[in-house]
């Protein structure tokens, strides 16, 4: 019985444990909203560009981004259908995707670096006590090694190699630009854990995250 209670509890502390870290995948390390937006309507319009090389993540999350702008009432519009795949484009053809989209805002995120962080665990352990132990010897209390022999056999067996564990950080710089005056008017960096989740799922996760901060800033 004892032993169907201690799996049923760390079962469940296992499933808390996975659960948290796949909400946790995305966070903010750090957001600013500009005085300016005080006295300014909600953003309306939005042209959302994702500056990454790959064209397949990036078509993604200016889709994804488009969808969940669009679902909090902003006119959103994915750069792609404005700017070509594999290309840094110029201010002039920026300028102009802007126009064609009809945005007042654009929304660009990016991947400011990288980073590994390196955890190293081991589990608890019993271990032989510090010092000798004591026994009778020949009929003196003495020194009980048991042999230097079975000494380190004991020890060998209660040792446990440690776990290392490398986890990737993707830092990603998101900013609001006022698209006639340049001037950023809403900034946050993020920090996405990978390995727990699917690129999809980590960039839902990314929008959902950004969307939300928006309208907490009352931006949107």
């Amino acid at each position: 019985m004892i032993s169907r209670v201690f799996v049923f509890i760390v079962s469940a502390a296992m499933a808390v444990l996975v659960a948290g870290c796949a909400t946790r995948a995305t966070s903010i390390e750090a957001q600013w909203a500009s005085p300016s937006l005080a006295g300014r309507a909600k953003v309306q319009s939005v042209l959302v560009v994702a500056a990454l090389r790959d064209s397949t993540h990036r078509r993604m999350l200016e889709d994804r981004m488009v969808a969940a702008l669009s679902a909090a009432g902003v006119k959103a519009a994915p750069s792609h259908k404005f700017l070509a795949d594999g290309g840094q484009p110029s201010e002039a053809q920026l300028r102009k995707a802007v126009a064609d989209a009809g945005a007042a805002y654009v929304i660009l995120s990016s991947i400011s670096g990288v980073t590994t962080d390196v955890r190293v665990t081991q589990q608890m352990m019993m271990g032989p006590g510090w010092g000798p132990g004591w026994g009778w010897h020949g009929g003196m209390m003495g020194p009980g090694w048991g042999g230097m022999s079975s000494f380190y056999s004991a020890s060998w067996n209660r040792s446990i190699a440690s776990d290392v564990r490398t986890t990737q950080n993707v830092h990603g710089d998101t900013r609001l630009f006022d698209a006639m005056s340049s001037e950023v008017v809403w900034t946050a960096a993020t920090r996405t854990v990978t390995g727990y989740d699917s690129v999809p799922a980590m960039i839902d996760q990314f929008v959902a995250l950004i969307v939300e901060a928006l309208k907490k800033d009352a931006v949107l």
